[in-house]
């Protein structure tokens, strides 16, 4: 289990930001940009008993490469997500049950009957653009770019975002990155991670059904 702490940055407008443009980024990063193609599939009972817990199960492709993530809810305030978060590589797109229950999972896999319930119900398909940062005191930081769309049904929501994930160091430079950023790029702090946007997208899904 790891504690996953990032900030989330809205980016208003369709235009898609060119980082490289950037030169605060262009002097914490050494490294080329990385991009990904990432798509994650969310799953839940339909009655959402995960999403009663304030948990969050997906399996996530990252190009050929596939990872089963088990999220808690966490606190969100002004834009700073932090939630526990168990994350483990895959062979391919099938549940490993061994780490899964080493999770908060465990018990619901051990009721067969609520574990076979379970079932696809929301898809975020996005290219990411990633880069390490690190800053002067150390403090490593990793910028994602994130730009696509949220599936659930018929429906689909943009996803054009940037998240800014502390990897070691110190937790108020995230802040102090996302301040800089606001003042150069047409953003605002979010509250809304992916999984929520998916279940509001899925609550008018079934509505319009």
């Amino acid at each position: 289990m790891a504690l996953e702490q990032e900030i989330k940055l809205l980016v208003k407008g369709e235009e898609k930001i060119d980082l490289s443009l950037l030169s605060y980024l262009s002097e914490l990063s050494q490294e080329i940009p990385r991009i990904d193609h990432l798509v994650s599939t969310y799953f839940d009972t339909p009655d959402l008993l995960l999403s009663q817990q304030r948990l969050g199960l997906r399996m996530r492709q990252i190009n050929d490469h596939y990872l089963q993530t088990v999220k808690t809810s966490g606190s969100v305030k002004n834009g700073l997500h932090q939630r526990e978060e168990w994350e483990y590589d895959l062979a391919g797109p099938e549940w490993d049950l061994s780490t899964l229950r080493m999770t908060p999972l465990l018990t619901m896999i051990d009721d067969a009957e609520t574990w076979s319930q379970l079932a696809p119900l929301f898809v975020t398909d996005f290219l990411r653009e990633t880069m390490q940062l690190t800053l002067s005191d150390g403090t490593q930081i990793e910028l994602a770019y994130d730009c696509g769309e949220v599936r659930s049904g018929q429906l689909t929501t943009d996803i054009h975002e940037i998240e800014l994930e502390l990897k070691a160091g110190d937790s108020e430079q995230l802040a102090v990155v996302a301040n800089v950023l606001s003042q150069q790029l047409n953003i605002t702090l979010s509250d809304v991670s992916k999984a929520q946007m998916g279940y509001e997208l899925l609550t008018k899904s079934r509505n319009n059904g």
